[in-house]
């Protein structure tokens, strides 16, 4: 059984200070845990109906797309893809092949996009097939699927990321701040 962690959102939308690890790494650590990230895939795709939605893109229009595996202690846990308009990545290291340094919100703020809004979905469901193989889950196992859109100062889309999690010992806590 996975020890169970809390997680929270807020650091994985803002910007870190220069020479700082990425904000898995830093909460992986506070349980005594090594948390990695592989890179897999950096392409321009057209995103699935879902994403593509919810970044106001028109049909069949293109993004970037960073796909991850999110590892705590070398265990796969995560399949993270994260999507960003064409306008907001192209031509940066977000269409890259390599890992951005400190992160892709600390690139984004440094790009002039800060999350101002965050929206987040959770839903749950049985493993496909592929994420059993690529999660080291059994059939039937349930996973958790978290997709987060990220909004600008103008409440432009900025970054969408659609995450499937493992769900045996995760726990999801947020704060939020109202004023």
């Amino acid at each position: 059984m996975t020890e169970q962690w809390t997680s929270g959102s807020s650091a994985y939308i803002t910007p870190r200070e220069p020479g700082t690890g990425d904000a898995w790494a830093d909460e992986a650590a506070r349980i005594g845990k090594a948390g990695t990230q592989r890179l897999v895939e950096v392409t321009e795709c057209v995103p699935p109906a879902l994403i593509a939605s919810a970044m106001r893109l028109a049909p069949n229009e293109a993004a970037i797309v960073r796909r991850r595996v999110i590892e705590l202690d070398g265990k796969p846990i995560e399949l993270a893809d994260s999507y960003y308009p064409l306008h907001v990545a192209s031509e940066t290291a977000l269409a890259l092949p390599r890992k951005i340094p400190g992160g892709a919100p600390t690139l984004l703020g440094k790009l002039g996009y800060i999350a101002s809004e965050v929206l987040e979905d959770i839903s749950a469901r049985e493993a496909t097939a592929d994420e059993q193989v690529l999660l080291h889950l059994n059939a039937g196992d349930p996973v958790l699927l978290l997709v987060r859109l990220s909004l600008d100062q103008e409440g432009r889309p900025m970054e969408a990321v659609h995450m499937t999690m493992t769900a045996q010992g995760r726990h999801l806590h947020y704060r939020m701040r109202t004023s």
